[in-house]
């Protein structure tokens, strides 16, 4: 994913339902059928794809296991 930048809306609809607009999803790698996971922060809500935050989770779990010399299966 290349480092982008920029701004855009959508419009709540009355179930809570929102568009994510092709853009957005084309910058995230989002593809019809996958999920996104929303984080919020106070007032702040980032919305990412559950695959690659999963991912990172992961990554930030095991981190530094390999270097402790335990094998990672």
């Amino acid at each position: 994913m290349a480092a982008t930048a920029f701004v855009n809306d959508a419009r709540v609809m009355s179930k809570g339902q929102v568009t994510i607009p092709k853009n957005v999803r084309a910058a995230l790698g989002i593809d019809t059928g996958d999920r996104v996971t929303f984080i919020v922060d106070g007032n702040n809500v980032r919305v990412v794809n559950s695959a690659v935050y999963a991912l990172m989770q992961f990554q930030e779990k095991m981190g530094g296991e390999t270097e402790k010399g335990r094998s990672i299966k």
